[in-house]
């Protein structure tokens, strides 16, 4: 096929279609309508000769021939939109946009960023606080840290180890006021338990300190970290979190660790297209926050 009749819209809309594993997704990120996705790919299979999908009730999968295809295209696309960042980023200001986590951004990342700034004080960081993945593609944020089990969570990218994560309890001095001595695991049982995401953290905690694992389902369930540890200082109940999280309020005495039981929780990842690519302001970025966290990562396997 010549190239100026590639069928570059058809092509556009098979790779999204094919890299999300849904006709209704794609629609969504292309802002059309399922149908026009649906017909522009059957365009496609039809000028090829080939079916590129394997459809089910519901359901997508690719064929042989669509992997093939999608690999090629995936990688094409990436190298024009990262040519085309590049371009666009000699004309931008001294910037660099970072995706973080909401709990990450509150109780890490705002508190620390005005050491780098001091380092470097021409370049504005953007903080764009998303749970959500980022594929920097069409997206101003070219970093961005997130938590997973391992660095192989995001396809297409490079990640870097940061920091390995694990949970404490804490507790607020008050509780303590009006509560019995905590002389062992099961006594943080008498108080209410403050819960991230599920309830499942405070069960597995017990369970290693060695303390009964029932009737851990009591208790407020709070979307994200940060919110988690605003309740426990304002004595709401006992938390499960990350030191680096609250390090200062233990050195200020706004809260207390009873015992030092961990139990491991995945690690936080510096994530980007490229490390080697990056812009300026970007890298200085990534390297501030890489030789920040060196210490909890040394000697760790990655």
């Amino acid at each position: 096929m010549k190239r100026g009749r590639l069928p570059l819209t058809a092509l556009r809309s098979f790779e999204v279609a094919g890299r999300l594993q849904s006709f209704t997704r794609a629609a969504e990120e292309l802002l059309v309508s399922q149908a026009a996705i649906s017909r522009q790919i059957r365009e496609l299979e039809a000028a090829l000769g080939h079916a590129l999908f394997e459809r089910h009730h519901r359901a997508v999968a690719l064929t042989p021939e669509g992997e093939g295809l999608l690999r090629v295209l995936t990688e094409s696309f990436d190298r024009i939109d990262g040519a085309l960042s590049a371009i666009a980023a000699r004309e931008a200001s001294a910037g660099v946009t970072i995706s973080v986590e909401p709990s990450f951004a509150t109780l890490w990342l705002m508190p620390n960023l005005p050491a780098f700034r001091r380092l470097h004080p021409e370049i504005e960081v953007r903080i764009d606080s998303d749970p959500r993945l980022v594929e920097f593609r069409g997206n101003a944020a070219v970093l961005a840290l997130r938590h997973s089990a391992s660095r192989s969570a995001w396809p297409r990218t490079e990640a870097r180890l940061l920091a390995r994560t694990s949970m404490v309890p804490v507790l607020a001095p008050s509780l303590l006021e009006r509560s019995a001595p905590i002389l062992s695991p099961a006594d943080i049982r008498q108080f209410d338990l403050l819960h991230e995401e599920n309830r499942s953290y405070w069960k597995d905690w017990f369970r290693m300190a060695g303390a009964p694992a029932d009737n851990c389902d009591r208790g407020p369930v709070f979307a994200d970290g940060g919110l988690v540890l605003q309740a426990a200082l304002r004595g709401h109940g006992a938390a499960l979190s990350d030191p680096i999280f609250f390090a200062e309020d233990l050195q200020s005495g706004r809260l207390l660790a009873p015992f030092d039981i961990r139990i491991p929780c995945g690690a936080y990842y510096l994530v980007a297209r490229s490390f080697k690519a990056l812009p300026r302001p970007a890298a200085a970025l990534a390297d501030w926050l890489t030789a920040r966290f060196a210490p909890s990562t040394a000697g760790l396997p990655s």
